[in-house]
């Protein structure tokens, strides 16, 4: 799939979802039972119609995170996945409950690769924040166990995948997203076969939380810049350029940066590619960067989706219609939109 094709946009959950829902629920829970029926999803938006949140392409889901309020010292303590639920599959939200609790993050399987989980789980955080409520809890299937059952016990299986001596898809993502896991569930979900009916209790603290006394009437809005020192080096090639490029995103966007702001002309360095002789010439030589720039467009596309960031591309060098060079600036959506 081409990011040029990409259009991300992130919303909540509506009860007209729900067909896509089913579809993408079946997809990747067919070895637990598939979706929710469509009163459970009504009445988890009626109730907590923040929490129920949507990545759709074009108008298809893509990506969805279901969140529910509970009471921390509850669910903070060992439990079933049946303690969240009640009479005809409803799922019991607490709107007086100081912490949210994930319950599923899904990816269409064709959207994987592009950190839409990470995308989910940051906007769950930042809802965690502006509730002002003190952490987000989640039992954590481990369906890479049984692989592993005959000779690690859970807890060994989790401190191995913790050490990053072995990969699991759902903790080991849990973990690289800032969630800590607090104990071992025992017969958490029964009919998971995969995870030998076991979890992890993870939890995100909110560092910010204040208890109620001491919160005031309004919070400010904060929007974060990072500003990129781009040292005007030479690169022995394209992709070593691009990998360092790379590597400022990644750390922005790990610092929840909104935008990260490269300077003008960045590609200048690209210069150094020539030979001598032909650096010369000035005017030629910056011709010579404008056929860099289509495939610096691309990738700067694919890492603002990639690491969930707006990209201020600096400027880069176009010959326009009239086969004049042009000095243009271009904003990387994280959406995926160019402008």
């Amino acid at each position: 799939m081409s990011l040029e094709d990409l259009h991300l946009n992130l919303r909540n959950l509506t009860s007209d979802d729900y067909e896509q829902l089913k579809s993408l629920m079946d997809a990747v829970y067919h070895d637990i039972g598939g979706a929710w029926p469509k009163h459970t999803i009504d009445k988890l938006i009626q109730e907590f119609p923040d929490g129920q949140i949507a990545i759709e392409d074009d108008g298809v889901l893509v990506g969805v995170a279901l969140t529910v309020q509970v009471d921390y010292d509850e669910f903070s303590n060992p439990h079933k996945y049946d303690d969240l639920i009640g009479h005809r599959e409803i799922i019991l939200n607490d709107p007086e409950g100081d912490a949210m609790y994930g319950l599923d993050v899904l990816i269409h399987p064709d959207y994987r690769g592009y950190r839409l989980g990470r995308r989910l789980y940051e906007a769950r955080k930042e809802l965690c924040r502006s509730l002002n409520l003190r952490a987000i809890l989640a039992g954590g299937r481990i369906p890479e166990y049984h692989q592993h059952a005959s000779e690690l016990t859970p807890a060994q299986y989790i401190e191995k995948v913790s050490r990053k001596e072995i990969y699991d898809p759902i903790l080991s993502f849990q973990l690289a997203n800032d969630f800590q896991v607090k104990r071992l569930l025992r017969k958490y979900l029964p009919e998971d076969e995969q995870s030998r009916g076991y979890a992890t209790l993870l939890e995100w603290n909110n560092i910010l939380f204040e208890p109620a006394e001491n919160v005031l009437d309004t919070r400010p809005t904060q929007v974060r810049v990072g500003a990129v020192q781009w040292q005007m080096r030479e690169f022995a090639s394209v992709e070593a350029a691009l990998q360092q490029i790379e590597y400022f995103v990644d750390a922005l966007s790990d610092y929840q940066s909104d935008f990260a702001v490269f300077p003008e002309l960045f590609t200048t360095p690209l210069m150094g590619l020539q030979d001598r002789a032909a650096q010369k010439d000035q005017t030629a030589a910056i011709r010579f960067l404008a056929g860099f720039t289509d495939r610096f467009k691309s990738e700067l596309s694919r890492m603002a989706v990639s690491y969930n960031i707006n990209i201020i591309g600096g400027s880069m060098i176009e010959v326009g219609e009239d086969d004049r060079l042009y000095n243009v600036a271009y904003l990387f959506h994280r959406d995926g939109e160019v402008e």
